[in-house]
């Protein structure tokens, strides 16, 4: 039997809690809104734009970091930005179709492939955050984390186009830099040397150049880590140190591989 002292004590504890989970609805909604908005050829531009705003406007008064002040005027701002942030998936999707045999169309791409799902979620929810509201955007990229197991901070900053191939494990840190044609694969990690509260207003995380590969499961540490330009990353790989550009990095490890006598 649940007793009253218990209820009590419940509330009290959650009393001192100031978020609600309506916010984290909301923001899926949103997000999925805006995914049809901007691909599915069967949605309505305007009746979903519309939608969409007032979607922003719930969320705003939700989250809104200055009580003060309405933050609905963010939306504005936001939107304009769209039609650039399309056409930079839209390359995104074209660099996937050239440098994946395994895909056949861009609408393979835009509807299967978990690396432009959270590409195209990053680079939407890296544009909000440019206007306040931080909570949205870091809730936009859980969709993309929860669904397809990639861990883009919206802080990060990104250049395009850009492949994640498979995708699943991939973690890329708030103050991660990396610019134009980079390709990286399942379980890479851009991470920061050290963890520290003190941190949080430097840069912790790597910088990556033009043209650079990075293969599964490396791991690159440090905000004073960049791998120069033209450079492949080989497979599980560990670095804490720059890379000159036109590098190859690869990781020594030996497999021996022994046959076994066949008994009958």
């Amino acid at each position: 039997m649940i007793t009253k002292s218990i209820q009590e004590d419940i509330q009290e504890i959650k009393s001192k809690l100031k978020q609600s989970y309506i916010i984290k609805e909301k923001t899926t909604a949103f997000t999925r809104k805006l995914f049809l908005c901007l691909f599915d050829s069967d949605t309505a531009v305007n009746e979903t734009l519309q939608k969409l705003e007032t979607s922003f406007e719930e969320l705003a008064d939700l989250v809104c970091y200055k009580p003060e002040q309405t933050c609905r005027n963010i939306w504005e701002d936001y939107i304009s930005e769209i039609p650039k942030i399309q056409k930079q998936l839209n390359e995104d999707a074209q660099f996937i179709l050239e440098n994946d045999p395994a895909a056949h169309s861009l609408a393979e791409v835009y509807l299967a492939y978990p690396g432009f799902y959270a590409i195209a979620t990053y680079r939407l929810s890296h544009a909000l955050l440019k206007f306040g509201l931080p909570l949205v955007p870091r809730l936009m990229a859980e969709c993309a984390h929860s669904t397809t197991g990639i861990d883009i901070n919206p802080g990060a900053e990104i250049g395009v186009p850009f492949f994640i191939d498979h995708g699943t494990g991939v973690v890329i840190g708030e103050t991660s830099h990396i610019q134009n044609h980079v390709k990286i694969y399942q379980g890479v990690t851009l991470g920061a040397h050290s963890v520290d509260k003190s941190m949080q207003e430097t840069k912790r995380h790597p910088s990556i150049e033009d043209h650079v590969t990075i293969y599964a499961n490396a791991t690159i540490l440090g905000g004073k880590t960049v791998i120069g330009k033209n450079s492949v990353v080989g497979g599980n790989v560990w670095l804490t140190s720059s890379v000159a550009p036109n590098s190859i990095v690869s990781n020594q490890s030996k497999t021996d591989i022994k046959t076994q006598k066949h008994v009958d």
